[in-house]
């Protein structure tokens, strides 16, 4: 798998995941964190959608087609798995490691 289909994937279940928890009870506590919590989804979702146009322009059109259908199938899975606990932890550490791998595509 490369890194493209890595990112698209790591950076759409980020977001989507911090869009799903508008509760406050499925927030950090602390609010430096939801601060850092919710710049990091933004980032994301940019960064997300920076990966799909550099994909039409530099790519054969099939490939980001493709990772954006990956990216609806993760979103869909996380979708289909409900309210956990551990939600925020987990959409900071796949927003982290989605800008991480969008920045390799890159650069």
């Amino acid at each position: 798998m490369s890194v493209y289909f890595l990112a698209m994937m790591l950076l759409s279940a980020g977001s989507f995941i911090h869009s799903r928890c508008e509760a406050p009870e499925m927030r950090p506590a602390s609010a430096g964190a939801d601060i850092t919590w919710r710049w990091s989804a933004r980032a994301a979702l940019v960064m997300w959608i920076a990966l799909i146009i550099w994909g039409f322009r530099e790519l054969h059109w099939s490939q980001p087609l493709a990772g954006i259908m990956a990216s609806l199938g993760v979103n869909a899975l996380v979708a289909m798995r409900g309210p956990m606990r551990t939600w925020p932890g987990l959409s900071l550490m796949l927003c982290a490691t989605g800008l991480v791998a969008g920045s390799t595509v890159f650069f």
